[in-house]
């Protein structure tokens, strides 16, 4: 079972940055594509990045195009979600999954196809 454990959650000021981080617990994200997705108050979850297992595919929300940044590191023990020029509406319960054997552009942003899930850090952006 893998647990995803995520970081760097917090509250920020409009135009300012901040890095999540998505660990496994316990093993690596080896062969395993890494979404992000947001959950604000009263609205449903919806995808924000994703990245496939090699690194070599990225794939972007059209709100967050331009300003976010989702990567991996070379060692595949964790992804990235790099938030830049954040806006009060970025602010959201932000979750990290994994996915086994993600392939297909069209899955990337769909969370039902995502196995595994982190515990969702809160990111506030104040105006």
């Amino acid at each position: 079972q893998v647990q995803l454990v995520e970081t760097g959650g917090g509250l920020v000021q409009a135009g300012d940055s901040l890095r999540l981080s998505c660990g496994a617990s316990g093993c690596t994200l080896y062969k395993l594509a890494v979404g992000w997705f947001r959950q604000a108050p009263g609205k449903e979850r919806e995808f924000v990045a994703a990245i496939d297992w090699s690194g070599q595919r990225l794939f972007y929300a059209d709100s967050v195009k331009g300003r976010f940044t989702i990567s991996r590191d070379n060692d595949n023990t964790e992804g990235y979600l790099q938030m830049n020029s954040l806006k009060p509406e970025d602010t959201a319960v932000y979750y990290c999954g994994a996915a086994i054997g993600m392939k297909y552009s069209n899955t990337f942003n769909d969370l039902t196809k995502y196995d595994y899930w982190g515990q969702g850090p809160q990111v506030t952006v104040s105006s």
